[in-house]
């Protein structure tokens, strides 16, 4: 069986990054599925979904070692051609990538005591973010 859902989700950007492990958790055992698969696929091509220990430290050092792989700043050939000033965050976002899949037995993701599941939003301004929950299993 297959079950679709979609997280809205309202970002500061510039690397923000949310927490939506509370969300996962609830729609997978809303599903009714007991055990499968569930994929996170954030539309949009600034930002991305990952896995973290969600505190402040590794998020201080998540940012940090964006802006020394991808900085904001310099100009980009993206920044060239649209004058958005957000070619970093494209890059950013390709990087990391959009989509995450997890694992879940009992009607329950199956993540480490410290692993949370993130939504990254790169780019330089807030954004309106939706992340689509595909639930695949039995």
């Amino acid at each position: 069986m297959v079950v679709t859902r979609r997280l809205q989700l309202r970002t500061k950007g510039h690397c923000d990054m949310t927490d939506i492990t509370p969300q996962l958790i609830s729609e997978v055992a809303r599903s009714g599925l007991k055990d499968g698969i569930v994929n996170l696929f954030v539309i949009g091509s600034t930002a991305a979904v990952t896995t973290i220990e969600y505190e402040p430290g590794l998020e201080e050092d998540f940012r940090s070692f964006w802006q020394r792989v991808a900085p904001e700043g310099p100009p980009y050939n993206h920044d060239l051609r649209w004058n958005d000033a957000n070619g970093y965050s494209h890059v950013r976002a390709s990087a990391l990538g959009p989509s995450l899949t997890v694992p879940f037995s009992g009607g329950c993701p199956i993540l480490g005591v410290w692993q949370q599941v993130v939504l990254v939003d790169f780019d330089n301004r807030p954004r309106s973010r939706e992340i689509v929950l595909q639930m695949v299993g039995e």
